[in-house]
Parts: structure tokens; C-alpha cells; sequence
């Protein structure tokens, strides 16, 4: 009896420290192109850059998810927040994602976006999915958890979300797979299709303010670059736009009309 409750508390020490090593390790990966180790992310993603492929800009995002991540990692961490019953259920899932962008970091780096670091990325946005449900099912509890827990990982889930499709596209042309005089129509079919799923996350997210916010960031980015390529892309880009904001105001008016119904009965 004595061995197992002393077991208790280095097993619940396990996710905590799982998520801060993780979160750092996303963050140090990046940089291995600087030791001489492969070739930066940015360079490997001219080498397929697609349609989809947001401008170069936008990638300027990942400073503040690292931030907000890193601020996660932190806060689930405190003494305070050790028995949080949100963060019991999302510390497994987020430590992860923060893994997943670190491999996928790592092999985009040395091998470049093929159809392993799809697969890799499929992976992580699982990972952020599983967080993204636990929030649908809750509004946040907390100013804590409002700005270090639901903003950042939302935020990430946004972002992978629109990284996903960007790198499918890519591995298909890295691997040689391209769509000839297709290639708008196919293109502009993904970005709606993006919309679209973003919308439906959206919906079934309250209205995630954070999520609908970084979507339309990417949007604009692949508007103001391969929008202005080919009309038919930037039409996408809009139509996804509009989309989303759709999603956004349907999510939050039926979270708002879930809240005001025991008050309307009573």
C-alpha cells in the first residue's frame, strides 16, 4: 500500500514534465539548420511551394504559438494547476502535438515535405483535435485558463489545421505528382474544402474566437499569394472566409441559446 501511494505522485509528475520537455523541444528543433544540421523549414518549402502555400509572412505565427505554448507548458506546471481537471485530460495530447512539431521539424529539415512529414503532421493535428473536443465540451473556468490554455492550443489547432492541407499539397508535388492545367480547380477545391472544415469545427466549437481568427490569417496569406496567381484560388480563399465567419457566429449563437435555455424554462 505504502509503494503505491508513493508511486502516485511521480506518475502524475510523468504528463506535466512530458508537456514542458516537448514544448522546449519544438522550439529547439527549428534551429538545427544553424548547427549545419539540414536545411532550414523555409527553404524546403519554396523547394514545393504550391498554390496553397500561404505567403511567406504568415509563417511569422509560429512566434506567438511558441510563445503561447511555451506559456502553457508553464502554467500546467504550477503547483496550483497540478489537479486541474482540464489539463489532466489535455496534458497527454498537447505534449503530443509540441512532439509532433519537433519530428516534423526534424524530418522536414533533413528530407524535406514528402509524404512522411504529411503523416507526421496528420498526427499532431490528431493530437490538438483531442484538446480542441475537450473545449467544445466547456467554455474556460478561469482567466488562466482562457489565455494559457484555450488561446494558445486553439490557436495551434487553427494553424495545423491549414498546415495540414498546405503540406499534403506540397508532399504531392514533391513526390511528382502534379496536376497539370488542373491545378487551380484542384487548389481552389482544397481551400474550400479547408473552409469548410474549419466552418464545421467551428460550430461544433462555440465559436472559438482564437481558431476562426488564425484561420483567417492563412486565408488572407493564401489569398495575397496564390489568390493573386490565379483568380480562381483567391475566389476560394474568400468563399472559406466567409465560411468561417459563418461557423464562428453560428458556433457562438447556439453556445449562447445552450446557456440561456435552463433560464428561459425556469
Amino acid at each position: 500500500m505504502t509503494n503505491l501511494a508513493s508511486t502516485r505522485p511521480h506518475s502524475a509528475m510523468l504528463p506535466i514534465l512530458a508537456v514542458l520537455v516537448c514544448a522546449a523541444l519544438q522550439i529547439l528543433t527549428p534551429l538545427l539548420p544553424q548547427l549545419g544540421v539540414g536545411e532550414s523549414i523555409g527553404s524546403q518549402s519554396d523547394n514545393v511551394e504550391t498554390l496553397v502555400t500561404p505567403a511567406g509572412w504568415a509563417f511569422s505565427i509560429w512566434g506567438a504559438l511558441y510563445t503561447g505554448s511555451t506559456l502553457f507548458a508553464v502554467y500546467q506546471a504550477l503547483p496550483a494547476q497540478r489537479n486541474d481537471a482540464l489539463l489532466a485530460s489535455i496534458r497527454w495530447p498537447a505534449a503530443g502535438a509540441f512532439l509532433g512539431n519537433a519530428l516534423w521539424a526534424l524530418y522536414t529539415q533533413i528530407f524535406g515535405l514528402s509524404a512522411v512529414s504529411a503523416a507526421i503532421i496528420l498526427f499532431t493535428l490528431t493530437c490538438l483535435l483531442i484538446i480542441y473536443r475537450q473545449f467544445a465540451s466547456r467554455a474556460p473556468a478561469s482567466a488562466g485558463e482562457r489565455w494559457l490554455v484555450y488561446l494558445p492550443l486553439s490557436a495551434l489547432a487553427a494553424w495545423l489545421t491549414v498546415a495540414t492541407i498546405v503540406n499534403i499539397s506540397a508532399s504531392l508535388r514533391f513526390h511528382g505528382v502534379e496536376a497539370g492545367s488542373a491545378g487551380p480547380v484542384i487548389s481552389a477545391a482544397l481551400v474550400v474544402v479547408g473552409g469548410v472544415i474549419a466552418a464545421a469545427a467551428l460550430y461544433a466549437g462555440r465559436g472559438n474566437l482564437p481558431y476562426a481568427l488564425v484561420f483567417l490569417w492563412a486565408l488572407t496569406a493564401i489569398y495575397l499569394d496564390g489568390g493573386q496567381v490565379e483568380q480562381l484560388v483567391g475566389a476560394a480563399a474568400i468563399a472559406a472566409a466567409v465560411l468561417v465567419i459563418g461557423g464562428a457566429w453560428a458556433g457562438r449563437k447556439a453556445a449562447g441559446s445552450t446557456r440561456a435555455a435552463p433560464v428561459a424554462r425556469a
